[in-house]
């Protein structure tokens, strides 16, 4: 139902997986993912006249754009190769399809020719293994690239950034579009990959991926809104919807509850109560008269409560921490955002309420507030977003949504 994806670990223990099938598949992965790649660049490219610069890399995913390139000259398409890396160290699959090119009778360059045009360009760069920052020829490899300012095709994942991570390692190719063999991986989906890898296609090279290991995560696409937001019978009221309570707004950020009030109203809550810490709250909201507002020592007293949202406004004075501390001993579901999570990674006893619920809990930090979550830099928990969201589930036994780019939903 919703895409897997594997680690770069899971990805090599596929690959030996699929080496132990009682028949070897043939063609060989390596030149079924040249074949998919080299499809997909002639269903979007067109005019197979057109002049293609391929850049191969000193590893498999190198002897990835080769099989491209052998493709597309067979194809008519005019290609250049360019190789950045040493002959003599190509073995397996990769050297392989190095000698194919050649058979072909293929050419090699060393670097981008100068005053060369072409009308794209195939990435086989790095692949999934890359693990140090690039430097050097490498490195100025990839700004020619960036430089030339034509489509780019991307081979399993942009050169330069990390498969498990999204991280820049210090240079990456923008590509135009991105086909990745087997499964995704996290780092085509969080951080800087999204950025990196333009339009994403999957090619699972033929194999049943769930079948021989099963995925440590998924994507939660469009797809997932009709699942989660079934269509209601026509006989139906708002009793029947759940009731939402709103806990923040404080004085001078009554307006972020108002907020988060009025968008689970919009999301389909049946009624949503405000209440407010702020001495001297509103009666009403006019724009959105439906909220009702409360205090929060009637929202606890409340029977009809079926999700309670706190944090949003909130501030960190004795009121927050006291209204806090009633919230994270309700029976409620529970989510916890902005100030919420602030006080609870400063107040041991907030931490301690926090892990030993009940009832589900859900944690929606932004890096900042995760960094405070974990007792680590910002920067930190950037560097790994995966391993971030796993680590704040697992501490406060809570489900977790670290919020940015490529949002990661993290299971207790």
């Amino acid at each position: 139902m919703f895409a897997p994806v594997y680690t770069t670990g899971q990805v090599r223990e596929l690959e030996q997986a699929a080496l132990r099938l009682p028949q070897v598949p043939e063609p060989r992965l390596m030149e079924r993912a040249g074949l998919a790649a080299a499809e997909y660049a002639r269903s979007t490219t067109g005019d197979t006249a057109r002049r293609v610069l391929v850049v191969a890399g000193p590893g498999n995913n190198g002897g990835d754009a080769f099989e491209v390139a052998v493709h597309l000259k067979q194809w008519f398409y005019r290609v250049t190769v360019v190789f950045a890396g040493d002959r003599s160290k190509l073995s397996g699959d990769a050297g392989a399809a190095l000698a194919k090119w050649k058979a072909a009778g293929g050419m090699i360059e060393t670097s981008i020719p100068a005053g060369g045009r072409w009308d794209f360009v195939i990435d086989g760069l790095f692949g999934i293994g890359l693990q140090r920052a690039l430097e050097g020829r490498h490195a100025e490899l990839v700004q020619a690239i960036n430089s030339l300012r034509l489509p780019v095709l991307s081979l399993d994942i942009p050169s330069g950034i990390n498969a498990d991570t999204g991280a820049v390692m210090g240079h990456a190719v923008r590509a135009a579009r991105t086909v990745t063999f087997i499964g995704l991986k996290p780092g085509l989906l969080t951080l800087d990959g999204p950025d990196h890898c333009g339009e994403l296609r999957t090619d699972t090279l033929g194999l049943d991926t769930e079948a021989l290991l099963p995925p440590q995560g998924r994507l939660l696409d469009d797809n997932v809104l009709p699942h989660a937001l079934a269509q209601r019978p026509r006989n139906f009221h708002k009793g029947l919807a759940g009731t939402v309570a709103i806990l923040g707004g404080t004085a001078g950020m009554v307006g972020a509850a108002v907020l988060a009030g009025r968008a689970a109203l919009k999301c389909g809550a049946g009624r949503v109560h405000l209440a407010l810490l702020t001495e001297h709250p509103p009666s009403i909201d006019y724009a959105q008269p439906e909220l009702m507002l409360r205090t929060p020592d009637g929202v606890f007293r409340s029977t009809e409560m079926t999700v309670l949202a706190a944090g949003p406004g909130m501030g960190k004075d004795e009121s927050a921490k006291r209204a806090l501390r009633q919230a994270l001993k309700s029976p409620s579901t529970l989510l916890l955002d902005a100030d919420a999570l602030n006080l609870v990674g400063e107040e041991p006893e907030l931490a301690e309420l926090t892990a030993t619920r009940q009832a589900a809990t859900l944690l929606t930090p932004h890096p900042a507030e995760a960094a405070r979550l974990l007792g680590l830099s910002t920067r930190k928990v950037q560097d790994d977003r995966v391993a971030a969201a796993l680590a704040i589930a697992k501490r406060y036994r809570s489900y977790a949504a670290l919020k940015g780019n490529g949002t990661v939903v993290a299971t207790p």
